[in-house]
């Protein structure tokens, strides 16, 4: 085929244009490509490109590619630029190919030229790591073994690399393949102590705690005082036992009181165990070493608010916001937590105020019309909720809020009424499905309860709470037993960390007589949440058990958690008169 001097020369200047486009830092089409060249890198490869006559065909597969690229045919257009890039070994032909093929989620076109990419010019990194990610990508980390060890070779790179390929692999689900590949690459580097650090991650993810342990030793022998080493060993031995944990972490602070991300694992890992007052000690320790520290300064606010010490909670916090803390509207939410703790109502209002937009204005607006119904001003409350600007979605969530207020002032056939009219224009509304539902237990309209919750499980069969509520109800009167725990055991299927819906299980597991199986249920939803109607029901499993001095400790506990919970004193009145 013998082309005209015009078209030639329009091809020859589409070429041009082509390997500008690939010279560049980045191009139109780079955005598929996740690890982007040095601005230098370009102009080193092109020192180095093999000798290419402009023939006719080649420049004419050329305009074809392009042109499948511009009439959206990538596939097609990276599919010519791989043949291209094997006929030229142009490195950049064969980049361009990748970047299609990646545009077009073609990953095995996209691999084998990265491959041609590589042999074209080994020394580019990014031509390197590319053939690297891809090979992961498709789950071949055998393959990729050699080229990650080239790029752990390259200058120094080893450390650093070593302590990147649990990220680089996380993504392959063969994890024992991974673990093979990081111990042959981790070979070469026997006093490196992030080899022996890489091995650990991988053997904590094939699940060798074992292995994890040893290899961790190794790292911490290699380099004394390493915090990451302690902080990995304490979160592996804390899954058998956190109190070997804590000892652990202990020992080392004892070694290297200021190894600051030891402290804070430390203090989180005392939280984690609910050993509050030894938590906030260790952030104080922190704070007397690191003043301005602002996770040391939050985590001493927190506690003390969990001790109500609300003086020491309002300085930390208060002082956070004077710090540029990264999250001030929720800072200024817990201090209107505090405030209505001490119930100071004005001051809470004032706190939520402040808090105008963001993921914590709509629960402001709703805690603020609370604040004022606390102060006998329930219809200011109602007046103030209907007139928050709001989405669709957000007056739903208002609205309930509106209702919730109603039930807490006794007037439950208001309520009951404007969810029923809020229901009337949407009926298959989940939130207001099951907030009417719970009205209208509340007024015995059992009929309502059951077809509301009903509706909402066909509406949403994931509704945990659904089912849950359904089953409970029944349980509570002591009717439809056997359906009542099915209904039950489907919400913990659904939420199987749910501590409220544990008490079901183990409340109807009362009722049908199983005591044992009821206080094991209700044993794990006491400690996870200690709340007046969990321990009125453990309480008085306990008590039928004859274990009436465990019954009163629980009692005791429920009654300092929740004082005003009626479940709770109708429950002791009536074992205990």
């Amino acid at each position: 085929m013998r082309l005209t001097s015009q078209l030639l020369a329009l091809l020859f200047a589409a070429l041009l244009a082509f390997l500008a486009q690939a010279q560049a830092p980045g191009t139109d089409d780079d955005e598929e490509d996740e690890t982007p060249p040095p601005a230098a890198e370009a102009p080193k490869a092109a020192e180095n490109l093999p000798p290419q006559e402009l023939t006719e065909p080649l420049l004419y597969e050329f305009l074809l590619g392009e042109i499948a690229r511009q009439r959206g045919n990538p596939g097609i257009a990276a599919q010519t630029y791989l043949d291209l890039a094997k006929q030229t070994r142009d490195p950049r032909v064969a980049r361009r190919a990748v970047e299609l093929a990646n545009y077009a989620r073609a990953p095995q076109i996209a691999l084998e030229a990265a491959r041609t990419w590589h042999e074209a010019d080994p020394a580019s990194p990014q031509a390197l790591r590319t053939v690297t990610a891809l090979l992961v990508n498709a789950r071949r980390v055998d393959e990729a073994e050699p080229y990650i060890a080239k790029l752990l070779a390259g200058n120094d790179a080893a450390p650093g690399g070593l302590m990147q390929l649990g990220q680089l692999l996380a993504q392959n689900p063969d994890k024992a393949a991974n673990l093979r590949v990081v111990r042959k690459l981790a070979e070469p580097y026997p006093e490196t102590p992030e080899a022996h650090f890489a091995i650990a991650q991988a053997a904590t993810a094939a699940n060798d705690e074992t292995l994890a342990l040893q290899e961790l030793g190794r790292a911490a022998a290699l380099r004394p005082g390493w915090d990451l080493a302690a902080i990995f060993e304490a979160q592996i031995v804390r899954r058998r036992s956190p109190g070997d944990a804590l000892k652990g972490l202990s020992s080392f602070l004892d070694q290297y009181p200021n190894a600051r991300d030891v402290r804070i694992s430390y203090a989180r890992l005392l939280v984690g165990e609910k050993r509050y007052p030894e938590a906030r000690t260790e952030f104080e320790k922190l704070l007397s070493l690191h003043k301005d520290d602002t996770e040391a300064i939050y985590g001493v606010g927190l506690l003390a608010m969990q001790a109500k010490d609300y003086a020491t909670a309002e300085a930390n916090l208060t002082r956070l916001l004077e710090l540029g803390f990264r999250d001030p509207n929720g800072l200024r939410f817990t201090l209107a937590q505090i405030a209505e703790e001490q119930k100071e109502w004005p001051r809470a209002i004032g706190w939520y105020d402040t808090i105008r937009r963001g993921e914590h204005a709509l629960q402001a607006r709703m805690r603020t019309a609370n604040a004022l119904a606390k102060q006998g001003k329930l219809d200011d409350a109602r007046n103030y909720l209907k007139g928050v600007s709001a989405s669709d979605t957000e007056r739903v969530q208002l609205l309930i809020a509106e209702a919730q207020l109603l039930r807490e002032a006794s007037r439950n056939g208001e309520a009951f009424e404007l969810l029923g009219k809020a229901l009337e224009k949407n009926p298959e509304q989940p939130d207001l499905l099951y907030d009417h539902a719970l009205t209208a237990e509340k007024l015995n309209r059992l009929d309502i309860l059951e077809s509301n919750l009903r509706t909402l499980i066909k509406v949403k069969p994931d509704h945990a709470h659904a089912y849950n509520a359904l089953g409970y109800s029944f349980a509570d009167r002591n009717e439809r037993l056997p359906e009542a725990r099915k209904l039950i055991e489907r919400a913990l299927e659904l939420a199987p960390e749910d501590y409220y819906i544990m008490d079901s299980l183990g409340w109807v597991l009362y009722r049908m007589g199983d005591l044992k199986g009821a206080a094991q249920h209700l044993r794990r939803a006491w400690s996870g949440r200690p709340d007046g109607e969990i321990g009125a029901h453990l309480g008085e499993v306990l008590w039928a058990l004859g274990e009436r001095a465990e019954a009163e400790h629980v009692w005791r506990e429920a009654l300092e958690a929740s004082p005003d919970s009626d479940t709770l004193q109708k429950t002791i009145q009536r074992l205990k008169k």
